[in-house]
């Protein structure tokens, strides 16, 4: 294992920030796969996770078991690791704007598009290396005006010319599940069922510009600017929401960090023979059908039901309970699926999303994200 240090920019003389960047195996020796942890730093099971990844790839680096690349960072984000606001970690935003750590990550589609241009033919591995270089000079290329910004860039840097990234996060109180780009619906199944996700959420653009789709993206909309090029999606990059803000368990982290080398050595990162592939818990389902169910207004929040637990249409999710009144508004799913993540408070506010289902019969358009 090779440990890197980058120095990101600072806030203000005399403060300094850095991302430590752990790597096994040997770069060019095949696949590459980039993981990363708490991108969102107040998610901390991602965190222990990567403890275990660690362990888990040093072992099999020493059995000489690592054939392809290995990108680990184990903790993406010592801006919002460090920051407190009243007491409390916030970890989601960046207090300096108000930004989310998760979102406008610099898209280098375009600059990549121009990059390639005239330059693209039949042969697909020669196709993948153009683009790879294009996709890396083009991370080179870009600034940072603040340490959140540049914090992004850095770690771009380090996915855009991988194979598989995963971007390890967790929700508040939730049930696994993932994001990924539609087309790449296969391999999200079979991380899916390797990790037990309840709810697989799918789009070609679900806007602002997350981390994973920033390193997928850019193969999708090359493929659509040079149809007549053979290039393949060579970026697999997926959002793995690990459960809970609660769920920090040395098992729990075990059981995914095995479950996250398997994916490795199925895609040829790892050297052995892959198990067999667990039955898959869901089927995958359009983000877009994704039902957020909100609340009308402020109230004490009563669930009715739990992350992973299947509803039908016209079911009781929550209760909304006016302390001024004592009136109970019930509120009630639209479509039938599995409700996959919940808030963890039990007050709401207006506007605010207290739940979230895996549906398939809405239609949602615009940002399909939470802010």
């Amino acid at each position: 294992m090779q440990v890197q240090t980058i120095e990101l920019l600072g806030a203000a003389p005399g403060h300094s920030l850095r991302l430590m960047v752990l790597r096994f195996g040997r770069a060019g020796s095949g696949p590459k796969a980039m993981i990363q942890a708490a991108l969102h730093a107040d998610e901390v099971p991602p965190m222990l996770v990567a403890q275990q990844l660690r362990e888990q790839l040093l072992a099999l680096e020493d059995a000489g078991q690592v054939v392809g690349e290995i990108v680990l960072v184990p903790y993406a984000n010592p801006i919002g690791l460090g920051q407190r606001w009243l007491g409390q970690h916030q970890g989601r935003f960046d207090l300096l704007d108000g930004a989310n750590f998760n979102r406008h990550v610099p898209d280098l589609g375009a600059a990549a598009a121009t990059a390639v241009a005239g330059q693209l033919g039949s042969d697909a591995a020669a196709n993948v290396a153009c683009v790879r270089r294009a996709l890396r000079e083009a991370a080179a290329r870009l600034t940072a005006a603040h340490p959140a910004e540049d914090l992004k860039n850095r770690l771009l840097a380090l996915a855009i010319d991988a194979d598989i990234v995963l971007d390890l996060h967790c929700d508040a109180e939730a049930a696994l599940h993932l994001y990924a780009l539609t087309p790449q619906q296969d391999l999200a199944v079979e991380l899916g069922a390797l990790l037990g996700a309840e709810a697989i959420l799918l789009a070609t653009e679900s806007g602002d510009s997350p981390f994973d789709e920033a390193c997928s993206r850019p193969w999708f909309l090359l493929r659509e600017r040079f149809p007549g090029a053979v290039l393949p999606l060579a970026c697999f990059s997926t959002t793995v929401e690990l459960r809970g803000e609660a769920d920090t368990d040395h098992a729990l982290a075990r059981q995914d960090a095995r479950a996250i080398v398997e994916f490795l050595r199925r895609r040829g990162v790892v050297a052995g023979t892959p198990g067999a592939l667990p039955r898959p818990r869901c089927r995958p389902t359009p983000l877009a059908a994704s039902e957020p169910i909100i609340a009308p207004r402020a109230g004490i929040v009563v669930f009715h039901v739990r992350p992973g637990q299947r509803v039908e249409a016209g079911q009781p999710v929550a209760d909304l309970v006016d302390v001024e009144t004592g009136t109970v508004e019930t509120l009630r799913a639209q479509s039938a699926g599995v409700l996959y993540a919940r808030i963890a408070r039990r007050w709401a506010t207006p506007g605010e999303r207290l739940a979230k289902i895996a549906g398939t019969t809405l239609a949602r358009t615009g940002k399909l994200l939470s802010p």
